[in-house]
Protein backbone atom coordinates (compact mmCIF):
# COMPACT_ATOMS: atom_id res chain seq x y z
CA UNK A 1 0.00 0.00 0.00
CA UNK A 2 1.03 3.19 -0.98
CA UNK A 3 2.01 5.92 2.05
CA UNK A 4 0.49 9.50 1.97
CA UNK A 5 2.76 12.39 1.26
CA UNK A 6 3.48 14.10 4.25
CA UNK A 7 4.43 17.92 4.45
CA UNK A 8 7.77 18.33 5.64
CA UNK A 9 9.67 21.70 6.35
CA UNK A 10 13.73 21.74 6.31
CA UNK A 11 14.69 24.99 8.04
CA UNK A 12 18.37 25.20 7.23
CA UNK A 13 19.97 24.37 3.91
CA UNK A 14 23.47 23.54 4.39
CA UNK A 15 25.08 19.92 4.21
CA UNK A 16 22.54 18.55 6.86
CA UNK A 17 19.47 20.27 5.92
CA UNK A 18 19.87 19.77 2.30
CA UNK A 19 20.66 16.36 2.45
CA UNK A 20 18.04 15.59 4.24
CA UNK A 21 15.44 17.97 2.52
CA UNK A 22 16.34 15.36 -1.07
CA UNK A 23 16.20 12.89 0.34
CA UNK A 24 12.52 13.14 2.02
CA UNK A 25 11.11 15.48 -1.41
CA UNK A 26 11.37 11.81 -3.28
CA UNK A 27 8.31 10.77 -1.70
CA UNK A 28 6.76 13.98 -0.02
CA UNK A 29 6.00 17.76 0.07
CA UNK A 30 9.22 19.46 0.92
CA UNK A 31 9.81 23.16 1.29
CA UNK A 32 13.31 23.91 2.47
CA UNK A 33 13.62 27.38 4.35
CA UNK A 34 16.64 29.57 4.17
CA UNK A 35 17.84 33.22 5.68
CA UNK A 36 19.73 33.58 1.93
CA UNK A 37 18.05 34.31 -1.13
CA UNK A 38 20.98 33.15 -3.23
CA UNK A 39 20.53 29.48 -1.97
CA UNK A 40 16.84 29.50 -1.75
CA UNK A 41 16.99 30.46 -5.89
CA UNK A 42 19.69 28.14 -6.23
CA UNK A 43 17.85 25.55 -5.23
CA UNK A 44 14.59 26.60 -6.77
CA UNK A 45 16.81 26.51 -10.14
CA UNK A 46 17.74 22.86 -8.94
CA UNK A 47 21.28 23.97 -8.44
CA UNK A 48 22.76 23.11 -5.50
CA UNK A 49 24.18 25.47 -3.12
CA UNK A 50 26.97 23.04 -1.67
CA UNK A 51 29.24 20.91 -3.10
CA UNK A 52 27.73 17.31 -2.99
CA UNK A 53 27.78 15.31 -5.99
CA UNK A 54 24.62 13.41 -4.67
CA UNK A 55 22.68 16.47 -4.44
CA UNK A 56 24.03 17.35 -8.02
CA UNK A 57 22.89 14.17 -9.37
CA UNK A 58 19.45 14.02 -7.58
CA UNK A 59 18.57 17.89 -8.74
CA UNK A 60 19.39 16.95 -12.54
CA UNK A 61 17.84 12.80 -12.89
CA UNK A 62 15.19 12.78 -10.24
CA UNK A 63 11.47 14.49 -9.68
CA UNK A 64 11.76 15.59 -6.65
CA UNK A 65 8.62 17.31 -4.69
CA UNK A 66 11.08 20.19 -3.63
CA UNK A 67 10.68 24.31 -3.78
CA UNK A 68 12.75 26.48 -1.12
CA UNK A 69 11.81 29.79 0.58
CA UNK A 70 12.61 32.76 3.00
CA UNK A 71 8.97 32.74 4.19
CA UNK A 72 9.31 30.53 7.05
CA UNK A 73 5.52 31.10 8.30
CA UNK A 74 4.29 30.52 5.44
CA UNK A 75 5.50 27.03 4.61
CA UNK A 76 4.85 26.16 8.47
CA UNK A 77 0.98 26.57 8.31
CA UNK A 78 0.70 22.94 6.52
CA UNK A 79 3.75 21.33 8.06
CA UNK A 80 3.32 18.36 9.99
CA UNK A 81 7.08 17.79 10.31
CA UNK A 82 9.35 20.41 10.91
CA UNK A 83 13.31 19.62 10.92
CA UNK A 84 15.43 21.95 12.65
CA UNK A 85 19.02 22.02 10.72
CA UNK A 86 20.24 25.17 11.67
CA UNK A 87 24.34 26.00 13.08
CA UNK A 88 25.13 25.79 16.26
CA UNK A 89 28.89 27.03 16.78
CA UNK A 90 30.68 26.41 19.86
CA UNK A 91 30.88 29.41 21.96
CA UNK A 92 34.34 29.23 23.64
CA UNK A 93 32.84 31.94 25.70
CA UNK A 94 29.94 30.28 26.96
CA UNK A 95 31.79 26.85 26.68
CA UNK A 96 28.94 25.92 25.28
CA UNK A 97 27.08 25.90 21.87
CA UNK A 98 25.14 28.73 20.63
CA UNK A 99 21.35 27.19 20.24
CA UNK A 100 20.03 30.88 19.06
CA UNK A 101 19.10 30.15 15.67
CA UNK A 102 17.51 26.20 16.81
CA UNK A 103 15.78 27.96 19.50
CA UNK A 104 14.23 30.77 17.12
CA UNK A 105 12.89 28.00 14.73
CA UNK A 106 11.03 26.65 17.46
CA UNK A 107 9.58 29.33 18.75
CA UNK A 108 8.39 30.29 15.58
CA UNK A 109 6.80 27.32 14.40
CA UNK A 110 5.37 26.78 17.34
CA UNK A 111 3.72 29.89 17.28
CA UNK A 112 2.43 29.04 13.95
CA UNK A 113 1.65 25.27 14.17
CA UNK A 114 1.64 23.88 17.88
CA UNK A 115 0.75 20.31 16.17
CA UNK A 116 3.42 20.30 14.24
CA UNK A 117 6.69 17.67 14.74
CA UNK A 118 9.37 19.59 15.41
CA UNK A 119 12.87 17.08 14.91
CA UNK A 120 16.08 18.74 15.73
CA UNK A 121 18.91 17.76 13.12
CA UNK A 122 21.14 20.43 14.67
CA UNK A 123 23.82 19.55 17.10
CA UNK A 124 23.18 20.51 20.54
CA UNK A 125 24.45 19.97 24.38
CA UNK A 126 23.55 17.19 26.20
CA UNK A 127 20.07 18.03 27.76
CA UNK A 128 18.67 20.88 25.46
CA UNK A 129 16.00 18.86 23.82
CA UNK A 130 14.40 18.10 27.66
CA UNK A 131 15.15 21.29 28.53
CA UNK A 132 13.51 23.20 25.70
CA UNK A 133 10.33 20.75 26.13
CA UNK A 134 10.05 22.07 29.88
CA UNK A 135 10.51 25.52 28.67
CA UNK A 136 7.91 25.49 26.23
CA UNK A 137 5.58 23.35 28.07
CA UNK A 138 5.37 20.83 25.08
CA UNK A 139 6.28 17.51 24.01
CA UNK A 140 6.34 17.59 20.12
CA UNK A 141 9.92 18.44 19.99
CA UNK A 142 12.53 15.79 19.38
CA UNK A 143 15.99 14.82 18.60
CA UNK A 144 17.48 12.99 15.98
CA UNK A 145 20.89 13.04 15.44
CA UNK A 146 22.67 13.42 11.95
CA UNK A 147 26.09 11.01 10.98
CA UNK A 148 26.40 13.00 7.79
CA UNK A 149 30.23 13.42 6.22
CA UNK A 150 30.75 16.77 4.02
CA UNK A 151 30.37 16.22 0.26
CA UNK A 152 28.65 12.46 0.88
CA UNK A 153 25.84 13.78 2.90
CA UNK A 154 22.92 12.53 0.52
CA UNK A 155 25.06 9.12 0.07
CA UNK A 156 25.22 8.79 4.00
CA UNK A 157 21.54 9.37 4.23
CA UNK A 158 20.72 6.73 1.45
CA UNK A 159 22.71 4.33 2.81
CA UNK A 160 22.63 5.12 6.48
CA UNK A 161 24.80 3.64 8.83
CA UNK A 162 21.69 4.20 11.63
CA UNK A 163 19.01 6.03 12.23
CA UNK A 164 18.49 7.28 16.04
CA UNK A 165 15.43 9.56 17.03
CA UNK A 166 15.07 10.64 20.79
CA UNK A 167 11.80 10.51 22.57
CA UNK A 168 9.67 10.15 25.57
CA UNK A 169 10.09 6.01 25.32
CA UNK A 170 7.10 5.86 27.66
CA UNK A 171 5.04 7.79 25.89
CA UNK A 172 3.25 5.57 23.41
CA UNK A 173 2.33 8.40 20.67
CA UNK A 174 5.79 9.73 20.89
CA UNK A 175 7.63 6.65 20.19
CA UNK A 176 5.00 6.19 17.42
CA UNK A 177 5.99 9.82 15.81
CA UNK A 178 9.57 9.01 15.97
CA UNK A 179 9.14 5.33 14.37
CA UNK A 180 6.92 7.19 11.34
CA UNK A 181 10.17 9.87 10.79
CA UNK A 182 12.25 6.70 10.74
CA UNK A 183 10.01 4.99 8.12
CA UNK A 184 10.06 8.13 6.36
CA UNK A 185 13.76 8.15 6.05
CA UNK A 186 14.15 4.54 5.17
CA UNK A 187 11.56 5.20 2.76
CA UNK A 188 13.81 7.67 0.90
CA UNK A 189 17.01 5.27 1.50
CA UNK A 190 18.68 2.79 -1.13
CA UNK A 191 20.05 0.69 1.39
CA UNK A 192 17.46 -1.56 2.55
CA UNK A 193 18.74 -3.28 6.04
CA UNK A 194 19.09 0.07 8.48
CA UNK A 195 19.24 -0.22 11.92
CA UNK A 196 17.27 2.23 13.71
CA UNK A 197 16.87 2.84 17.16
CA UNK A 198 14.28 4.95 19.19
CA UNK A 199 15.64 6.00 22.96
CA UNK A 200 15.77 8.56 25.54
CA UNK A 201 15.81 12.72 24.62
CA UNK A 202 19.02 12.79 26.53
CA UNK A 203 20.93 9.85 25.40
CA UNK A 204 19.83 10.23 21.78
CA UNK A 205 21.85 13.67 21.91
CA UNK A 206 24.78 11.91 23.58
CA UNK A 207 25.27 9.45 21.12
CA UNK A 208 26.10 12.25 18.49
CA UNK A 209 28.73 13.87 20.46
CA UNK A 210 30.19 10.18 21.87
CA UNK A 211 30.32 9.24 18.46
CA UNK A 212 32.18 12.55 17.26
CA UNK A 213 34.52 12.52 19.67
CA UNK A 214 35.53 8.95 18.90
CA UNK A 215 36.09 9.95 15.39
CA UNK A 216 38.23 12.74 16.76
CA UNK A 217 40.26 10.32 19.33
CA UNK A 218 40.67 7.54 16.24
CA UNK A 219 42.02 10.92 14.34
CA UNK A 220 44.25 11.94 17.04
CA UNK A 221 45.71 9.03 17.65
CA UNK A 222 46.96 8.01 14.55
CA UNK A 223 48.65 11.60 13.98
CA UNK A 224 50.57 11.03 17.72
CA UNK A 225 51.59 7.78 15.81
CA UNK A 226 53.10 9.48 12.89
CA UNK A 227 54.08 12.02 15.11
CA UNK A 228 56.71 8.98 16.91
CA UNK A 229 57.42 7.85 13.95
CA UNK A 230 58.48 11.09 11.86
CA UNK A 231 60.67 12.09 15.40
CA UNK A 232 62.08 8.70 15.32
CA UNK A 233 62.83 8.25 11.79
CA UNK A 234 60.70 5.79 11.39
CA UNK A 235 58.40 4.19 8.49
CA UNK A 236 54.89 5.46 9.64
CA UNK A 237 53.09 3.51 6.99
CA UNK A 238 54.08 0.37 8.01
CA UNK A 239 53.28 0.86 11.65
CA UNK A 240 49.99 1.48 10.98
CA UNK A 241 49.67 -1.39 8.49
CA UNK A 242 51.10 -3.99 11.17
CA UNK A 243 48.37 -2.15 13.62
CA UNK A 244 45.45 -2.00 11.57
CA UNK A 245 45.83 -5.40 10.51
CA UNK A 246 44.26 -6.32 13.59
CA UNK A 247 40.77 -6.80 12.94
CA UNK A 248 39.68 -5.09 16.13
CA UNK A 249 41.14 -2.14 15.03
CA UNK A 250 40.60 -1.83 11.42
CA UNK A 251 42.29 -0.25 8.47
CA UNK A 252 39.50 2.70 8.08
CA UNK A 253 39.66 6.04 9.41
CA UNK A 254 43.87 5.71 9.70
CA UNK A 255 45.45 8.20 7.25
CA UNK A 256 47.83 11.01 9.31
CA UNK A 257 46.96 14.58 8.90
CA UNK A 258 47.76 18.04 10.23
CA UNK A 259 44.78 17.77 12.75
CA UNK A 260 40.67 16.99 12.94
CA UNK A 261 38.90 19.76 11.32
CA UNK A 262 36.04 20.83 9.46
CA UNK A 263 32.46 21.85 10.90
CA UNK A 264 31.80 19.23 13.68
CA UNK A 265 34.83 17.02 15.16
CA UNK A 266 36.29 20.48 16.77
CA UNK A 267 32.89 22.07 18.65
CA UNK A 268 31.74 18.74 19.15
CA UNK A 269 34.59 17.60 21.25
CA UNK A 270 34.56 20.76 23.52
CA UNK A 271 31.02 20.64 23.56
CA UNK A 272 31.15 17.34 25.51
CA UNK A 273 34.42 17.85 27.24
CA UNK A 274 31.62 21.18 28.65
CA UNK A 275 29.34 18.37 29.68
CA UNK A 276 31.51 16.60 31.46
CA UNK A 277 32.01 19.73 33.68
CA UNK A 278 31.09 17.53 36.86
CA UNK A 279 31.79 14.26 35.67
CA UNK A 280 35.71 12.42 36.13
CA UNK A 281 37.82 12.80 33.21
CA UNK A 282 41.18 12.36 31.34
CA UNK A 283 40.10 10.80 28.02
CA UNK A 284 38.29 13.30 26.57
CA UNK A 285 40.18 16.91 27.61
CA UNK A 286 43.12 14.73 25.84
CA UNK A 287 41.42 14.10 22.85
CA UNK A 288 40.74 18.26 22.20
CA UNK A 289 44.31 19.10 23.67
CA UNK A 290 45.46 16.72 20.97
CA UNK A 291 44.78 18.66 18.04
CA UNK A 292 46.42 21.39 18.94
CA UNK A 293 49.80 19.38 20.50
CA UNK A 294 49.38 18.49 16.56
CA UNK A 295 49.10 21.49 14.87
CA UNK A 296 52.55 22.61 17.20
CA UNK A 297 54.42 19.52 15.65
CA UNK A 298 53.62 20.04 11.99
CA UNK A 299 54.42 23.97 11.95
CA UNK A 300 57.65 23.34 13.99
CA UNK A 301 58.22 20.29 11.03
CA UNK A 302 57.71 22.49 8.49
CA UNK A 303 60.03 25.12 10.25
CA UNK A 304 62.46 22.81 9.63
CA UNK A 305 61.78 21.54 6.06
CA UNK A 306 61.97 25.42 5.19
CA UNK A 307 65.30 25.80 6.69
CA UNK A 308 66.66 23.12 4.99
CA UNK A 309 65.73 23.95 1.79
CA UNK A 310 66.38 28.20 2.03
CA UNK A 311 69.09 28.38 5.44
CA UNK A 312 67.05 31.53 5.56
CA UNK A 313 63.78 31.78 6.83
CA UNK A 314 63.39 35.23 6.95
CA UNK A 315 62.74 35.58 3.15
CA UNK A 316 61.16 31.73 2.89
CA UNK A 317 57.60 31.80 1.08
CA UNK A 318 55.37 28.72 2.09
CA UNK A 319 52.70 28.43 0.17
CA UNK A 320 49.84 26.58 1.54
CA UNK A 321 47.68 23.97 -1.31
CA UNK A 322 44.02 24.22 -0.82
CA UNK A 323 42.01 24.79 2.81
CA UNK A 324 39.92 22.02 2.23
CA UNK A 325 40.23 19.33 4.58
CA UNK A 326 38.76 16.91 2.54
CA UNK A 327 39.12 15.71 -1.21
CA UNK A 328 35.59 17.12 -3.44
CA UNK A 329 35.20 19.28 -0.83
CA UNK A 330 34.26 23.60 -0.89
CA UNK A 331 34.35 23.52 3.10
CA UNK A 332 37.43 24.88 4.91
CA UNK A 333 35.40 25.87 8.30
CA UNK A 334 37.90 24.87 11.00
CA UNK A 335 40.30 23.20 8.79
CA UNK A 336 43.45 21.72 10.69
CA UNK A 337 45.97 23.72 7.89
CA UNK A 338 44.48 27.35 9.27
CA UNK A 339 46.28 26.59 12.94
CA UNK A 340 49.21 25.40 11.10
CA UNK A 341 49.11 28.84 8.76
CA UNK A 342 48.28 30.74 11.83
CA UNK A 343 51.45 28.96 13.99
CA UNK A 344 53.52 29.98 10.76
CA UNK A 345 52.63 33.71 10.62
CA UNK A 346 53.32 34.02 14.26
CA UNK A 347 56.71 32.44 13.62
CA UNK A 348 57.49 35.19 10.94
CA UNK A 349 56.71 33.00 8.19
CA UNK A 350 55.26 34.53 5.13
CA UNK A 351 52.57 32.35 4.13
CA UNK A 352 50.70 32.53 0.33
CA UNK A 353 47.30 30.06 -0.15
CA UNK A 354 46.05 28.65 -3.80
CA UNK A 355 42.51 27.99 -3.06
CA UNK A 356 40.46 28.03 -6.21
CA UNK A 357 36.68 28.01 -4.63
CA UNK A 358 38.07 31.62 -2.92
CA UNK A 359 37.28 34.39 -5.07
CA UNK A 360 38.55 37.17 -2.75
CA UNK A 361 42.20 38.61 -2.86
CA UNK A 362 42.73 37.13 0.98
CA UNK A 363 42.06 34.81 3.28
CA UNK A 364 42.26 36.01 7.25
CA UNK A 365 45.15 38.12 6.14
CA UNK A 366 46.53 35.65 4.11
CA UNK A 367 47.40 36.55 0.02
CA UNK A 368 45.71 34.13 -2.35
CA UNK A 369 47.26 33.36 -5.61
CA UNK A 370 45.09 32.15 -7.81
CA UNK A 371 46.99 31.35 -10.84
CA UNK A 372 48.57 27.67 -9.70
CA UNK A 373 52.07 28.17 -11.97
CA UNK A 374 52.46 31.32 -10.53
CA UNK A 375 51.97 29.92 -6.58
CA UNK A 376 54.28 26.83 -7.42
CA UNK A 377 57.07 29.28 -8.29
CA UNK A 378 56.76 31.66 -5.41
CA UNK A 379 56.49 28.68 -2.83
CA UNK A 380 59.89 27.45 -1.26
CA UNK A 381 57.70 24.89 0.20
CA UNK A 382 53.91 23.57 -0.90
CA UNK A 383 52.39 22.41 2.16
CA UNK A 384 48.89 20.33 1.78
CA UNK A 385 46.77 18.53 4.03
CA UNK A 386 45.69 15.96 1.33
CA UNK A 387 47.60 15.70 -2.07
CA UNK A 388 46.92 16.16 -5.46
CA UNK A 389 48.07 15.03 -8.65
CA UNK A 390 48.09 19.07 -9.48
CA UNK A 391 51.43 18.89 -7.06
CA UNK A 392 53.16 15.89 -8.44
CA UNK A 393 55.61 17.76 -10.44
CA UNK A 394 57.09 19.88 -7.54
CA UNK A 395 56.78 16.82 -5.38
CA UNK A 396 60.13 17.16 -3.78
CA UNK A 397 59.23 20.40 -2.04
CA UNK A 398 55.80 19.36 -0.94
CA UNK A 399 55.32 18.25 3.17
CA UNK A 400 52.36 16.50 4.05
CA UNK A 401 51.62 13.54 6.24
CA UNK A 402 48.62 11.99 3.88
CA UNK A 403 50.31 8.95 3.66
CA UNK A 404 47.56 6.91 1.64
CA UNK A 405 46.10 10.01 -1.13
CA UNK A 406 42.48 9.61 0.47
CA UNK A 407 40.56 10.80 3.51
Amino acid sequence: MERSKKNIVVVGTGYVGLSMATLLAQNNRVIAVDIIQQKVDMINERKSPICDKGIEEAFQNQKLDLTATMDAHSAYMSAEYVIVATPTNYDSKLNFFETSAVESVIDEALLVNPAANIIIKSTVPVGFTEGIRARKNCTNIYFSPEFLREGWALYDNLYPSRIIVGADVGDEEQVHVANEFIELLKQGAKKTEISSLVMGLTESEAVKLFANTYLALRVSYFNELDTYAEMKALNTSDIIRGVCLDPRIGEHYNNPSFGYGGYCLPKDTKQLLANYEDVPENLIEAIVQANSTRKDFIANQIIREVEQLTKDTSNAVVGVFRLAMKMDSDNFRQSSIIGVMNRLRNRGITVVVYEPSLKTEGFSGFKIIKDLDEFKQVSDIVVTNRYSSEIEDIKYKVYTRDLYHRD
